[in-house]
C-alpha cells in the first residue's frame, strides 16, 4: 500500500471510530426497573389495551418482548432521558390467569418488568354506588381510630408520629376503621367515604411550616405514588379487608382520588414522563388563582382561565397536565385500577373545577363502561350553586360537555346553613334562597349534604352554635333533598375550628384517650343527647322512603321558622316543622299539596311517638306548636 493512501487509509480509521465514540452514550449500564403502573390487570376488562408505565434507569433505545400466550406488546415509547418508557399490551380473551412479565431489551443489556392479569373480582355486593338512600360518614384514617400501632413509626418513614402535634401522623389506619365498623352500622351508616390512602411523603417539609410544625402529608392529598398506600394506614390487603367487611355490613365505602395534582415530593415533579406531563415545572410554573366562577363564563377567552386549569396550587403542588393524551390515559387506568383491585363502590373527586371538563368526561365514560352502577361525587368548593350544577353530569354546558359527574357537594347550601343555623342573628331565609335555586341542577335529589367537613369548621366551633341549634340543623340536612352526610364526630357535636383542629382525634380511639366516646359511658350528656338525636333520624331516614326519595315541597317560610314536606306516590307524607327562635311558634298549615284532608292525621317522631301528640288536620290546615329552637318530623298515620 502506497505510503500517502496509508496515511488517509488510517486517518479515516480514526474520525470512523472517533464517530461512533461520540454518538455512543459515556455509559453502557443495562436497564433497570423500578416500578410498573399499573402492576396488574383484569381478564375480561373492558380496557384490553392497557397501557404501562415503566419507571427506571438506561431505558434509552429499548424493546419489550413477551413471551408469554395471551399478552402482546406494542412498540415502546421512552422519555429522552431514559427514565420511563410506555408500552401498550394487549390482552386478548384467551390470556391466562398468572405472572406476565416483560423483556426490556437495549443493546447494553436486558432485564425483567413484572406483570401480572387477575381473576376479576365478583360483582356482587361491590361497585354498587351510592344513593339519596344512603348515608355518608367521612373519616380521616390518620384521625379516626388506631387499631395497629405497628404502622404508628413505619421503617419507610421514621420520625412523622406524634399525636401531641396536629400536623403530624396520629396513628390512626385501616385497621382502625375496620374495628369501629360495627360502630357505623348501629349508628345507620351505610356509606363510609375515606380521605386518599395514596402514599404520601416519607418526610417532613421543613420549607413548610406552619404553627411553628413542618408541614407533614398525614392528610393524603399529596400523593408520590398514585399505586400505592400510606403505610401508616396500612398495605393494599388491610384496605381489601377493610373493604370487604364493610361490604359484609351493608356498608358501602366510597374511595377519595385526586386527578388534579400531585405532591410536591413525587418522582414526576424532579423528572416527569413526558415534556408536558405536569403543567409547568417546579422553578417555572403558574400558580393556581382559584378563579373557578370564570370557568363557566361563555363569554371569556381562553387565556383567562390559564392560571386557574394549569396553576399549581399555593405555588406548590405539580398540577397534572390531563390534555397529555399519556396523562389522561394514565388517570383513567388509575382510577379503574382502584375500583377494580379493592372493590369501591363509589368515588370523591378532588378539586374537580381545576381540570378541564373534556377531560372528566372521557374520564367518566370510561369508568362508567366498566362499572356501570359506579357513583361519582364531584368536590366544588363555591357557594354559587350555578357553579356547582354546572359541573354536574345529566345534560351538557354552553361548551357542548356533559362531564357525566353524578353529582356535586351542595356547598351553597352548607354555607347557608352555616348562616341560618349558627351566628348572632340565624335566619332560615339563606336556606330558603338556596333551595330556589334547585331548578339550575340536572339532579338535585343526589345532591350530598353536610354540615362539616375535614377542611371547614365543625359546627360547633362557628360563632353562636349551641347543641340546642345544632339538632335542628342536623334535622334539616336529614330531611332537605339530597344524600345527608356525616363527618367523624357530628353524631357527639365534636368541635374543631379550622384546619387542622378540625381534624382531631375521635375521642377513644387512640392510646391514652381518657374517655371512649363510641361507649354511651364515655360521652357527656350533650354528647349523649346528640347522638341519639342523629341516631333517631338515621333510623327514620332509613324507614320513611319518603324523607330519601320524596319530592320537596315547601309549605311555610319565615326568618325563624320552615315548614316543609316530603312526598312519593304510594308511601306517607312526611312533614318537617323547623323553629329556630328562642320562643314558642304556633303555625297553621295548609297541607293539601300532601294529599291529606281532614280528619287525617301525623304523628310526630322526633320530640315524642306518643299517640297523644298526634295533629288532627282540620279543614284542611295542620296546626302545629313548636318549642324554642326546635324541629320536628310529622309521619302521615
Amino acid at each position: 500500500m502506497p505510503p500517502l493512501f496509508r496515511i488517509v487509509f488510517f486517518r479515516f480509521l480514526l474520525a470512523l471510530v472517533a464517530s461512533i465514540a461520540f454518538r455512543l452514550p459515556l455509559y453502557a449500564d443495562p436497564p433497570a426497573v423500578e416500578k410498573v403502573e399499573p402492576p396488574h390487570w383484569w381478564i375480561g376488562s373492558s380496557m384490553r389495551s392497557v397501557r404501562l408505565l415503566v419507571r427506571g434507569s438506561h431505558l434509552n433505545g429499548a424493546q419489550v418482548r413477551k413471551n408469554s400466550a395471551g399478552v402482546s406488546a406494542g412498540k415502546a415509547k421512552v422519555s429522552a432521558d431514559g427514565r420511563y418508557l410506555f408500552v401498550d399490551l394487549t390482552i386478548a380473551s384467551n390470556a391466562t390467569i398468572g405472572e406476565h412479565p416483560l423483556i426490556i431489551q437495549t443493546v447494553e443489556g436486558q432485564t425483567t418488568a413484572p406483570f401480572r392479569l387477575e381473576e376479576p373480582l365478583p360483582r356482587a355486593g361491590r361497585f354498587q354506588g351510592f344513593s339519596a338512600d344512603d348515608v355518608i360518614y367521612l373519616a380521616l384514617p390518620d384521625r379516626f381510630s388506631d387499631g395497629d400501632s405497628g404502622n404508628n413509626n413505619p421503617a419507610k418513614s421514621r420520625g412523622l408520629y406524634n399525636p401531641a402535634k396536629t400536623r403530624s401522623y396520629h396513628g390512626g389506619d385501616f385497621a382502625g376503621i375496620h374495628k369501629r365498623l360495627p360502630y357505623l352500622k348501629s349508628l345507620g351508616i351505610t356509606a363510609l367515604w375515606m380521605t386518599p390512602i395514596y402514599d404520601n411523603a416519607d418526610h417532613a417539609n421543613p420549607a413548610r411550616v406552619y404553627d411553628n410544625q413542618q408541614n407533614i402529608d398525614y392528610h393524603g392529598y399529596a400523593a408520590i405514588d398514585y399505586y400505592g398506600a400510606e403505610e401508616h394506614f396500612g398495605t393494599i390487603s388491610e384496605l381489601k379487608a377493610l373493604v370487604d367487611a364493610a361490604h359484609a355490613l351493608g356498608i358501602k365505602v366510597i374511595q377519595d382520588q385526586v386527578c388534579n395534582h400531585v405532591g410536591e415530593f413525587h418522582p414526576w415533579a424532579a423528572s416527569a414522563p413526558t415534556p408536558t406531563w405536569l403543567n409547568g415545572t417546579k422553578s417555572n410554573h403558574i400558580d393556581c388563582d382559584w378563579n373557578i366562577t370564570n370557568l363557566m363564563n361563555p363569554n371569556a377567552a381562553p387565556q383567562t382561565q390559564t392560571a386557574t386549569l394549569d396553576g399549581w396550587f399555593a405555588g406548590i403542588l405539580p398540577d397534572m397536565n390531563q390534555n397529555d393524551p399519556e396523562v389522561a390515559q394514565y388517570l383513567i387506568q388509575n382510577s379503574l385500577w382502584w375500583i377494580g383491585t379493592i372493590g369501591f363502590d363509589g368515588i370523591r373527586q378532588d378539586t374537580i373545577p381545576y381540570v378541564s371538563r373534556r377531560f372528566w368526561r372521557s374520564w367518566t365514560e370510561a369508568l362508567k363502561r366498566e362499572y356501570p352502577r359506579l357513583t361519582i361525587l364531584g368536590e366544588v368548593l363555591d357557594g354559587n350553586p350555578a357553579l356547582t350544577a354546572f359541573y354536574q353530569g345529566g345534560r351538557k354546558g354552553f361548551d357542548g360537555i356533559n362531564t357525566g359527574i353524578d353529582t356535586v357537594f351542595d356547598y351553597p347550601s352548607y354555607f347557608a346553613l352555616r348562616n341560618a343555623f349558627a351566628g348572632d342573628n340565624p335566619n332560615l331565609s339563606s336556606i330558603q334562597k338556596i333551595l330556589a335555586s334547585d331548578w339550575l341542577y340536572p339532579r338535585p335529589e343526589i345532591l350530598v349534604n353536610f354540615m362539616s367537613l375535614h377542611d371547614q369548621p365543625c359546627f360547633m366551633s362557628l360563632p353562636g352554635a349551641t347543641y340546642a341549634r345544632l339538632q335542628v340543623a342536623q334535622t334539616y340536612m336529614f330531611t332537605v333533598r339530597g344524600i345527608p352526610m356525616l363527618y367523624y364526630g357530628d353524631e357527639i357535636g365534636l368541635p374543631g375550628s379550622d384546619d387542622p383542629h378540625n381534624r382531631r382525634h375521635f375521642p377513644g380511639g387512640f392510646p391514652g384517650d381518657t374517655r371512649d366516646a363510641y361507649t354511651s359511658a364515655g360521652r357527656t350528656p350533650d354528647e349523649q343527647r346528640i347522638f341519639d338525636h342523629v341516631r333517631r333520624l338515621t333510623t327514620l331516614h332509613a324507614e320513611l322512603p319518603a324523607l330519601r326519595r320524596g319530592k320537596m315541597v315547601t309549605l311555610y317560610q319565615r326568618d325563624q321558622q320552615f315548614v316543609y314536606a316530603r312526598t312519593l306516590p304510594g308511601q306517607k307524607p312526611v312533614l318537617i316543622a323547623l323553629n329556630l327562635s328562642n320562643k314558642p311558634a304556633t303555625i297553621e298549615v295548609p297541607v293539601g299539596v300532601m294529599g291529606l284532608t281532614s280528619g287525617d292525621k301525623l304523628r310526630p317522631s322526633l320530640s315524642s311517638m306518643s299517640s297523644d301528640r298526634d295533629v288532627t288536620i282540620v279543614g284542611g290546615v295542620i296546626k302545629l306548636i313548636l318549642t324554642p329552637t326546635s324541629s320536628d318530623i310529622f309521619v302521615a298515620l
